[in-house]
């Protein structure tokens, strides 16, 4: 396998990428929605609101969570407790959302798109084998949903500390299991998700098609990342490797078998029944 030939098509597809304004925008206002504002717009509501019957409601209600949750959440009045969990519990999904959506996005047209262009030609004709193109490819989809997610994560954990760490007694995020799941658990999520639009991108024969039945496929596995990534941080601290662990076996696997939907037949929009 050579390396070089596989960074050319992720390279060249990241540059497209970069020049679809029409695409990026959309999808930075979407991290931005997710990231920063409603987490700012509730956590300074939370904050600033007093002692009040509605915060200590929410308070009252910690106590449903887990054992090993409870005992994690740090403050002494209820408004200061109620922020730290939504801040550590709530959003953590939106970790999960956020790249999944943006990731599919891309993948869903990175092959089939190539034969809209009049680009899978030249591609299915290039030196490239296709294992070199199936992995460009996977790469350029998945590293603008990541890279979103990961400035995003960024600009959350400044956030919540400015807001809720002076409550808490001081910064406080991220906590350990927030780095296993940005570092463990998305990423094996992610991927196989991926390997799974990429399928369908080199199946379908127009870029809307792929991105409806996408949304199909996509929109099932955002639930079980979510539950997933949720019980993560609910549970006990060996839970996010566990999940991780297992999410890697499946992607890998999914990974491997997805390498043989791509095909030079496929790219010039040959039928190909294997």
């Amino acid at each position: 396998m050579n390396w070089h030939r596989m960074a050319t098509v992720l390279r060249t597809d990241l540059k497209q990428l970069l020049q679809a304004r029409d695409f990026w925008v959309p999808m930075m206002a979407l991290g931005a929605i997710f990231f920063l504002i409603i987490p700012t717009v509730l956590l300074l509501a939370i904050s600033s609101i007093g002692d009040v019957e509605v915060v200590k409601n929410v308070s009252n209600a910690l106590d449903l969570l887990p054992q090993q949750a409870q005992q994690q959440i740090q403050g002494d009045s209820p408004e200061a407790r109620t922020a730290y969990a939504l801040a550590v519990y709530l959003f953590a999904p939106v970790a999960v959302v956020v790249p999944l959506t943006i990731s599919t996005a891309v993948g869903a047209a990175t092959i089939v798109g190539e034969r809209e262009r009049g680009t899978g030609e030249f591609l299915a004709h290039s030196p490239a084998d296709v294992r070199e193109i199936y992995l460009g490819k996977l790469a350029a989809s998945l590293i603008p949903g990541y890279f979103t997610t990961i400035a995003g994560f960024g600009a959350y954990s400044l956030i919540v500390n400015l807001i809720v760490g002076p409550q808490v007694g001081g910064w406080f995020f991220p906590t350990p299991q927030w780095w296993v799941l940005m570092f463990w658990v998305v990423p094996p999520f992610l991927a196989f998700t991926l390997s799974l639009v990429l399928r369908l991108s080199a199946r379908v024969k127009s870029t809307a098609a792929a991105q409806q039945a996408s949304g199909l496929v996509s929109l099932p596995l955002i639930l079980v990342a979510y539950s997933q990534s949720s019980g993560a941080l609910f549970g006990a601290a060996v839970s996010g490797w566990v999940t991780g662990a297992l999410a890697w076996v499946i992607a890998l696997f999914s990974l491997s078998r997805g390498m043989k939907a791509v095909s030079r037949n496929r790219l010039l929009g040959v039928a190909d029944e294997s």
